[in-house]
């Protein structure tokens, strides 16, 4: 039970409780980073199973269990912090301001007082990502490439938003009009519903696991890191959001190309 895979995926498990913990207390980019601890952990945990030959059931169900709070709770919470600052018309300065706007909205809620309830559209991505976990352990078709966004692509797509909100300074990585586009409610209202329902579609996408390193059959995966490393040169935290639409196209050419080669 708990030999070391396990107990990676159990860290997994811990960074998205931290992921929690920071966003409600108004650290939105400590949020992100645990969010990014947590993946790393959720790589390593399958990565040295593989090393030690320590696959099975149980270590299955801890991952889903895990990713469950790390790739989806966790983002539902930060994205509803988000959208519980910009209806209540706060500037993201500090994580004081977050946190006093979160506990103003958590009182009113729990009063009964009028309080804007579009912040909870953020909770549709734990809602939907639950049953896309619950999938993707059943569905025999997912052994070799994903059907469906998995859950630590949507998340990377969300940890954009934070981070712009914390770290960016204006003019720099947005502009006022960027600004006011990207952070309307209804547009982050729309983007929230729009990912969490790709959790559950059924798109084929390719995986990013490498078998062998040779260009051969990795050419696909090759070129997807070398845009998005890119991506990452040139747009800086924007890029997390852009890597995720990146990959949805990819996959749409590489279906297309296949379906074109049986026709």
């Amino acid at each position: 039970m708990f030999n070391l895979p396990n107990l990676f995926t159990a860290a997994n498990l811990m960074a998205g409780i931290a992921s929690i913990i920071c966003a409600l207390n108004g650290y939105l980019d400590y949020a992100v980073y645990a969010i990014f601890l947590g993946a790393l952990f959720d790589f390593f945990d399958g990565f040295v199973a593989r090393i030690i030959k320590s696959t099975g059931e149980m270590g299955k169900q801890l991952d889903s269990l895990a990713d469950m709070v790390t790739f989806g709770v966790a983002p539902g919470i930060f994205m509803m912090v988000i959208l519980i600052g910009i209806t209540q018309s706060i500037e993201f300065v500090s994580h004081e301001y977050i946190a006093i706007s979160v506990d103003h909205w958590m009182d009113l809620l729990m009063s009964g007082k009028s309080v804007s309830l579009i912040p909870l559209v953020a909770l549709v991505i734990p809602f939907l990502s639950i049953f896309r976990l619950a999938k993707f352990n059943l569905d025999k078709r997912q052994t070799e490439s994903f059907i469906g966004v998995p859950t630590p692509a949507v998340t990377l797509f969300f940890t954009s938003f934070p981070l712009v909100l914390v770290l960016a300074e204006t003019g720099d990585i947005y502009t006022d009009s960027l600004y006011s586009i990207v952070f309307n409610p209804l547009f982050l209202c729309i983007l929230i519903v729009g990912m969490s329902v790709l959790l559950i579609s059924e798109i084929p996408l390719f995986s990013l696991k490498f078998k062998k390193f040779g260009w051969k059959k990795n050419e696909l995966r090759y070129l997807f890191l070398l845009i998005s490393l890119i991506f990452i040169l040139l747009f800086t935290v924007w890029a997390l959001a852009l890597i995720v639409f990146l990959y949805l196209i990819l996959s749409l050419i590489e279906n297309y190309v296949l379906k074109t080669k049986k026709a």
